[in-house]
């Protein structure tokens, strides 16, 4: 799975010519410094010459010991480290069967196994912060996906009411994930940094108020019912070109940072509210001429009747 825990590093291990180099040295140690006592108390008594060579080889052993602490807490520092490593492989490889095991669940016929996948996936996002982007594109890959032609029919497990309580349902788990909350201090279910994919994804009653993330694409996508996205925060880009809007747009208090927005080719067929405090880039986007509707774009944007498509407005930025 993309983005795993990062694996504990094992400490290299000591070559023979680097324990035979270390040995040399503390022998090396003991040598020079028998020798330069030996020198420097020429002219001392016997006994003198013996304490000296007696705290040289002290020296020695001392310096030896000290070796042996080091090669001592090191093997203890790569026992805990293989340890560590095991843990993290046994996660890793729970991870898996469960990420697999709910993935399968979404492929299912019946729609409360697929309901029951998509509960999974929440649970193991909640519980391994280091893969929630993987399993939040999973989510959205199955939003993407177009529901079965026979939608709309109770008798079909794929389509119908069953599988659009599926889809409001992984709807939901975004949205629940994705909201920060009121109090920094409660903020255990709000997963931080992630970018959304629905390009393409029908999504319906969509209500993703309140939200951050670091990045969302629904090019292409269609909202049908109010489609609501008061106070969010899209820390870099989002991109809504060639949305299809069928109902109430709401984009009060947005923030579009970064890279900033674009609305190219998008339609809104119902009512539209920016507010006063949204500020977006609304060139491309298209609407219908109906005085019926209420419509509230930023200040800097105004209609102007369509040249190609009758009964259209297209967006236009006003002149200073």
């Amino acid at each position: 799975m993309a983005r795993s825990r990062r694996t504990p590093d094992i400490p290299r291990v000591l070559s023979n010519r680097a324990i035979t180099i270390g040995a040399l040295v503390v022998v090396g140690i003991t040598l020079l410094s028998t020798t330069l006592l030996v020198v420097v108390l020429r002219d001392a008594p016997p006994k003198v010459i013996l304490e000296a060579v007696r705290t040289s080889a002290s020296i020695g052993v001392g310096t030896g010991g000290a070796a042996a602490l080091w090669l001592a807490a090191r093997r203890q520092r790569s026992t805990e480290v293989s340890i560590l490593r095991r843990d993290h492989d046994a996660t890793e490889t729970r991870v898996t069967e469960l990420y697999g095991r709910a993935a399968e669940q979404l492929s299912a016929d019946k729609a409360p196994v697929r309901l029951a996948g998509i509960f999974a996936l929440e649970r193991l996002g909640q519980t391994y912060p280091t893969h929630r982007q993987t399993i939040v594109d999973l989510i959205c890959a199955y939003l993407r996906m177009p529901p079965d032609a026979s939608e709309g029919q109770e008798s079909s497990e794929h389509g119908g009411p069953q599988e659009f309580e599926v889809r409001q349902a992984a709807q939901q788990v975004l949205v629940t994930h994705l909201r920060p909350a009121a109090e920094p201090t409660d903020d255990s279910l709000f997963w931080p940094d992630i970018a959304l994919n629905l390009s393409g994804a029908v999504l319906h009653t969509f209500t993703f108020s309140r939200c951050r993330v670091r990045s969302a694409t629904f090019a292409d996508a269609s909202f049908h019912g109010p489609a609501v996205f008061r106070g969010t925060l899209f820390e870099q880009h989002a991109d809504f070109r060639g949305v299809r809007f069928s109902g109430l747009g709401d984009f009060r208090r947005v923030g579009f940072e970064g890279e900033g927005v674009t609305f190219r080719g998008a339609s809104f067929e119902g009512e539209v509210d920016f507010g006063t405090h949204t500020t977006a880039v609304l060139s491309g986007a298209m609407t219908r001429l109906d005085n019926g509707t209420r419509r509230k774009w930023p200040e800097e944007w105004s209609e102007r009747p369509s040249s190609e498509r009758t009964g259209w407005a297209e967006l236009v930025a006003r002149r200073s």
